[in-house]
Parts: structure tokens; sequence; C-alpha cells
């Protein structure tokens, strides 16, 4: 296998249509012809100093605060697989890291610890950093890596995006055992999708800790969220509300209702969630309508607004 690896990697690189036939076949040929990286090249992992890792962790610490008690949960989940949990910056250093002390050691000498560069530009196709680069999940599975040092790796990854939807790392399981099959690791990337989906919920609910949230997300959908100011107006979107309603940074200054946007796409399922939110409020004020406003951080006015267009009266 490793000695036929560098072969088909060749292969690939000289195709003049190939990198069309598959993101893998995307990946290896920016990593061979873009990156000028060499398959064969069997160097030790790269790691970032200590102080340079507690600097960018430092800078992440809103989605680690977070994330570290969901990297836990995930961990306890895939740990009796011979799996390890990571999450990288979006330069592709991995911040955390969770793995059985039996296969830590293992897991060190490829680099897949904290501090480990896995950046695309660096180690050729990988999960972490061709999941950052594609900006969507993906499923490296041992000889899809391009570097053949790599290739006994199996790595599931999903992106994670900050508030604002930007692209700030990557959510990765990985696997060194030779009996971590295919059909294995498809079922782990459904697990860190939605682990993915989890850390982005938190942290957009985090930043706009005292706001109203909106759960607009559809079945299976992907954590489309809004939060809205004491006025009603939408002031923040994560990545998925930003792509299904076609929101700009422009959008989100306050400038149009939570109505307005959700109402051309699910006018009833948005007033059912509106009526049980103020109903529920008005029963803890006991039908006092200043007291659930400020429980609502709203004022007193847009509460009444919000309680026609729901169809609940005054009284």
């Amino acid at each position: 296998m490793k000695a036929s690896h560098p072969y088909k990697v060749g292969q690939v690189l000289c195709s003049a249509t190939s990198a069309a036939q598959s993101m893998v076949a995307a990946s290896w040929c920016r990593s061979g012809l873009k990156y000028g990286l060499d398959a064969a090249d069997n160097r030790n992992p790269e790691l970032v100093s200590g102080s340079e890792l507690t600097q960018r962790r430092q800078r992440q610490g809103l989605m680690l605060n977070v994330a570290r008690p969901l990297l836990d949960q995930l961990f306890h989940t895939v740990a009796a697989t011979g799996c390890a949990v990571m999450l990288s910056d979006n330069d592709g250093v991995i911040l955390e890291a969770r793995s059985e002390a039996g296969d830590r050691e293992m897991f060190e000498r490829v680099g897949l610890t904290p501090g480990g560069k896995w950046s695309e530009d660096l180690e050729g196709t990988n999960g972490i950093g061709t999941c950052l680069a594609e900006s969507r999940p993906v499923t490296i599975h041992r000889s899809e890596h391009f570097a053949t040092r790599n290739i006994g790796i199996s790595c599931m990854d999903a992106p994670v995006r900050d508030a604002m939807g930007r692209l700030v790392g990557a959510l990765d399981i990985s696997n060194c055992r030779d009996d971590h099959t295919a059909p294995m690791a498809a079922l782990v990337q459904k697990i860190v999708q939605d682990a993915a989906k989890r850390i982005e919920s938190g942290v957009f609910r985090r930043f706009f800790e005292g706001h109203r949230i909106i759960d607009a997300n559809l079945p299976g959908g992907d954590a489309a969220m809004l939060a809205v100011d004491r006025d009603d107006l939408v002031i923040g979107a994560t990545h998925a509300a930003r792509h299904r309603f076609s929101l700009t940074d422009e959008c989100l200054t306050g400038r149009r209702s939570a109505s307005d946007i959700l109402g051309h796409w699910s006018a009833d399922s948005f007033l059912d969630s509106e009526r049980a939110v103020l109903r529920r409020a008005l029963a803890q004020a006991d039908g006092n309508a200043t007291q659930a406003a400020k429980a609502l951080a709203i004022g007193r006015a847009t509460l009444y607004r919000r309680m026609e267009k729901a169809g609940l009266s005054r009284s």
C-alpha cells in the first residue's frame, strides 16, 4: 500500500481532468501542484510552541469554553472504538485533543495532539486541513490522505463557525487502528457533524446572551438561528440562517424584523413558536404585561405588537 501510494498520487497529478473527479482528487492536486508537496516525504510532524498554542487558545476562548464539555461528551461516545477527538483553529492547529491513554502515544507520534499543525498546505490532503479548505464536512479515509506517512489514519471532520458565520475551526475524530473501516467512518462522520452544530449553536447563544434567540431550524437542518433585540429586529444569524434566508452583514444591523425575514418562509411555524413564547412569559408573570415584557427583554409596546401578530388579545 505505502509503496504504491505515491504512484497513485502521481497519476492523479498528471491527469488534466482528475481534479474534477472528486473532492479527494481536487485536494491531491492542490497538495502536489499548488503547494508543491511530496507524497513520499517522511518528515516528522510539526507542532507550534507552547506559548503560541496558549495564544491561539486565548484567541478562540469563546469557542473553547463552549466546546470543551461537548468534546468530553463526544469522546465518551467514541473512545471505545479507538478514536481521538480534536478541535483545531482555522489555521489547522489542534487546540484541544481527547484520546485514551493506551492510544495516545500512537496519535502523538503522527502529530494528532495539541499544537499539531494540520493545514492542507503543510500536510496535504487530511481531515482537518481539507475540511477547512473546502469549508464543509469531509472524511479522509486512510489512503485518501496525500502523504504516505498519514495513510494509516482515518479522519472525519466538520467545520465550526463563530456567531458571525465565519469559519473558525474544524472538529475532528480520527482513528489509527487497522480495523477502522470506511462504513465505520461514515457513521462517525454523522456524529461529528451533529457535534459541530451543537458547538456552533452554543457559541451563538453565548455570544448573544441576553437577547432573544429564535430557532428557525428545520428537521435535520443545520442549526439556523436568529438573534433579535428588544424591538424584534434581527441583529445576528448563524451561518445556516444566513444561507437559508439570504442574509448579509448589512441585513443584520437592526434594519429587518424577525417576522419580515421568517414570514415568507415559515409563517405558521414562526407564529406558533412566537405565540408559545409569549404565552409562557405572560403565564409566568401572572398576566402582568410589564413583567412579561421585562422577562423577554423587550418594551411593553413591543410585547403588545407581538401579541397582536400572534393572535393573542391583551385580556
